[in-house]
C-alpha cells in the first residue's frame, strides 16, 4: 500500500482476516466495472416487474464499482468481511472526499439484506423497495461526479400510492 489515508483501517482488516492482499489486477477491476455497467442497465429493464431484483442488481453494480477500487490496489474481501469490508475499505480511504457520495452504500446494504432475508414478523409490504434508478449512479461514485439518497420522509412516494412504512421512497440527486 503507497497511501498514507485510511492505510491503519485497511492494515487491521487485513490483520482480521476481512480482507486479503493478492495481486494487483487492473484487467479484474475493469471486468468487475463492466459487470456492474451491465447491472445497471439491466436495472431499467427489471424495474417494473422486479423491484426487488431491480434493487439487488442496482446494490451488486455498486458494489463491483467499489470492489473494483480494491482489485486495482491488490486488495480483495474475504468471505468472513463480505460486502460491509468492501464499504468499510474503501470508505477509510476516500472519505474525505467522498464521505456523502460513499454513504449510500451501507444503507443500500442493508436494504437489500432486509428484502433477501426479511426479519421474522415484518410485512412483506414494509419491505418492497422502488428504487428509480440512474443510469449513472453506482458508477459515477468511483468518477466523484454524483450520488443518490432518500428523500426526507415529507418528501417520500409510494409505489402504490399509500403509505407503508419504509417502503415509500423515491430518489433524488445530491451532487457531490
Amino acid at each position: 500500500m503507497r497511501w498514507a489515508q485510511g492505510r491503519a483501517v485497511v492494515e487491521q482488516m487485513l490483520d482480521a482476516g476481512d480482507l486479503q492482499k493478492v495481486t494487483a489486477s487492473r484487467e479484474h477491476a475493469d471486468r468487475l466495472l463492466g459487470q456492474a455497467q451491465r447491472h445497471l442497465a439491466s436495472t431499467q429493464h427489471a424495474l417494473v416487474a422486479d423491484p426487488e431484483g431491480a434493487y439487488a442488481l442496482l446494490y451488486d453494480a455498486a458494489r463491483k464499482a467499489l470492489t473494483a477500487i480494491l482489485e486495482n490496489q491488490g486488495l480483495r474481501p474475504t468471505s468472513r468481511g463480505g460486502h460491509l469490508a468492501v464499504y468499510h475499505a474503501v470508505r477509510a480511504q476516500l472519505d474525505p472526499p467522498m464521505g456523502r457520495v460513499l454513504l449510500p452504500f451501507d444503507r443500500m446494504r442493508r436494504r437489500r439484506h432486509d428484502v433477501e432475508y426479511p426479519p421474522a414478523g415484518v410485512p412483506s409490504s414494509d419491505l418492497k423497495t422502488s428504487p428509480r434508478t440512474c443510469r449513472r449512479s453506482p458508477l459515477s461514485w468511483t468518477s466523484h461526479s454524483e450520488c443518490w439518497t432518500r428523500c426526507p420522509r415529507s418528501e417520500r412516494m409510494a409505489p402504490t400510492g399509500k403509505a407503508s412504512g419504509n417502503a415509500n421512497w423515491r430518489w433524488r440527486r445530491v451532487p457531490a
